[in-house]
């Protein structure tokens, strides 16, 4: 495996790359690396693909501009495009989770000759409605703690996440997986808890991420920190304006959808299954698996079955 540093702008990316053929872009979400996507890069460089992944900007080696515009969902895109014209001649297959999930869905709508097909993880395609994602969480969590609205105040989070970072990473990684009491990163908390209040801190950590993997993650956290990544979330009313174009607009590439049957991000609207339909706003869906007894990490949990299920999508193509 290589890593190669693509431009955009300003901003340096570092991408791990490894394998010859058809591109496939993988990119990754909250608070993780191009690490976390080591057992598909592993596999599908071996079977006739050249395979990046990707560090988002505010992570790992990649640039970590301070301002929260530069975290928006027209940057980060402009950043994979940036990483599909250097590796890929201009058109790739995309794999995204977690955030990454909404960056590749929306790489799709915005750079639609660049984008062959897409598979998202853990967050199905949800086009831009008539209210902003915020806006909606605020009304649903109005009265509780969401971590998406204690994450809006800046230095906030980032004191609780960096004062011992091996933790909150620890209890971040396994409040949301598998092994979870389900849906504990949604206890019900009071408004003005903590992030980590509550947490299970796991000893010793689930065998699907070894000490030595945890380490790389706090390696690069402790040096990056976590403005950059919690950026991301402070950005999305902006988001809201800038994409007004593409309103109720749908995927049209063949696209797949997979997740974790334990998931919390499937009970994030009080009252609805984000996965009942998550092919609903896709013109050419190819089909979704929602893997049993696993949980929000699905590349990284259970690598076999995501990479099985990946691979049919591919096959299809």
């Amino acid at each position: 495996m290589d890593f190669v540093t693509v431009r955009n702008g300003s901003i340096n990316l570092n991408v791990a790359v490894a394998g010859r053929g058809p591109l496939i872009l993988c990119v990754h979400g909250f608070p993780e690396l191009w690490y976390s996507w080591r057992h598909q890069i592993d596999y599908f460089s071996k079977r006739g693909y050249k395979v990046a992944a990707l560090e988002v900007r505010g992570y790992g080696q990649s640039s970590k501009p301070q301002e929260i515009a530069a975290y928006s969902m027209r940057n980060l895109t402009s950043d994979i495009a940036a990483v599909i014209d250097q590796l890929g001649d201009g058109k790739a297959i995309l794999f995204g989770h977690d955030w990454g999930a909404p960056m590749v869905w929306n790489t799709a709508l915005i750079y639609p000759d660049k984008v062959k097909a897409v598979a998202g993880l853990s967050v199905p395609y949800v086009p831009r409605g008539p209210v902003g994602f915020l806006d909606a969480v605020r009304a649903a969590y109005k009265d509780r703690f969401f971590y998406m609205l204690y994450f809006q105040k800046e230095g906030v989070a980032e004191k609780e996440l960096e004062a011992d970072i091996p933790v909150a990473l620890r209890k971040l990684y396994f409040a949301i997986s598998g092994g979870a009491p389900v849906n504990k990163w949604l206890d019900h908390k009071p408004v003005d808890a903590k992030l980590l209040d509550g947490m299970i801190d796991p000893k010793p950590f689930p065998d699907w991420m070894s000490e030595k993997d945890l380490q790389v993650y706090i390696d690069a956290f402790r040096a990056g920190g976590f403005r950059g990544p919690l950026n991301r979330y402070r950005v999305q009313d902006i988001d809201f304006k800038e994409l007004a174009e593409f309103a109720d607009k749908p995927v049209t590439q063949p696209s797949y959808f997979l997740a974790g049957e334990r998931d919390a991000v499937r009970a994030f609207i009080p009252g609805m299954d984000l996965y009942a339909n998550p092919g609903a706003a896709c013109t050419d869906f190819r089909g979704s698996a929602v893997l049993p007894g696993i949980g929000h990490w699905v590349q990284q949990e259970a690598p076999g079955e995501t990479n099985a299920a990946l691979e049919r999508f591919l096959t299809g193509l």
